[in-house]
């Protein structure tokens, strides 16, 4: 099977080796030429490619696309995905298309669990652009007769993707009592599930890449110190942190749901490798 994978980061990476160990064509793309380049000497074929100005030869021909670069634009818009699929247009078209996007398209759910049947209900601009992102694939894959295949993807956290300049900064948390509830995946099983969606033959429309096991931001940064051995961040109000957090801080503390995953672990049959943030913080330990 040949596969290409559209912003190939650290997920896509990973995502990459699973298909190479399972014989798989695998091609990947970046922007970033320095990117290119070091995808090249890990052994894949790599291919320039920018989003928002897609001047590229012929497409890849691929059975499965994944497409796992972040929206672009501003507001409500995402021109990215709609300059990719221009482009696929142009070749043989794939006949599965899977795509990145992001729980936060729930919106604020006031703590309810939350299934893959809610709703669209973006608060952010940052969500509103991977709903449009989502609605324009659905579009586009029906017309097309292509599977889509959309995985809602919490915070992920691994091996170099942990805040520890804020920790070493001691920048401040929101207190427990006043903390919503977020939700995480690492790294390592959100590609093994990306893996399973683009592999298996019988697959949903639509999956929560989740652990399964929300918690809040500010449990995450304590637990995070402690297997650091660093101390814990400073608690404030939340009319403090309103004063003093960023404001895209600020966006994760207006909305809160708890993921379910069901769906994942028992559709696709997802064997979480990290299936709490005790495991998966220590996963994240330098081997000594």
């Amino acid at each position: 099977m040949d596969i290409l994978i559209v912003g190939c980061g650290d997920t896509g990476r990973r995502l990459a080796e699973l298909h190479r160990n399972a014989g798989d064509g695998v091609t990947v793309t970046s922007r970033s030429t320095e990117r290119c380049a070091l995808l090249a000497e890990d052994g894949f074929t790599s291919r320039q490619l920018d989003l928002d100005n897609v001047n590229a030869d012929q497409p890849i021909a691929a059975e499965v696309v994944y497409l796992l670069a972040p929206p672009g634009g501003s507001g409500g818009h995402d021109p990215r995905t709609h300059n990719l699929l221009q482009w696929l247009d142009t070749g043989t078209l794939p006949r599965r298309f899977v795509y990145i996007s992001t729980t936060g398209v729930y919106g604020d759910c006031q703590g309810d669990w939350v299934t893959e049947n809610r709703p669209r209900n973006p608060h952010s601009q940052r969500a509103s652009r991977r709903a449009a992102a989502e609605q324009q694939l659905e579009i586009w894959a029906q017309q097309r007769g292509v599977a889509l295949v959309i995985l809602r993807v919490p915070g992920i956290y691994g091996p170099g993707r942990l805040p520890l300049d804020r920790l070493q900064r001691g920048d401040p948390i929101i207190r427990e009592s006043e903390a919503p509830w977020s939700n995480r995946i690492h790294i390592d099983d959100l590609a093994s599930a990306t893996h399973l969606a683009g592999s298996l033959t019988q697959v949903e429309a639509i999956y929560n890449v989740s652990d399964g096991q929300p918690t809040s931001m500010t449990d995450y940064f304590n637990r995070l110190a402690d297997t650091l051995g660093l101390p814990r961040p400073p608690q404030v109000s939340r009319a403090e942190a309103e004063q003093q957090l960023s404001a895209s801080m600020l966006s994760f503390l207006n909305e809160s749901r708890r993921i379910d995953n069901r769906r994942l672990l028992e559709s696709l049959g997802l064997q979480l490798r990290y299936p709490d943030l005790t495991t998966g913080l220590k996963s994240c330990l330098p081997v000594a």
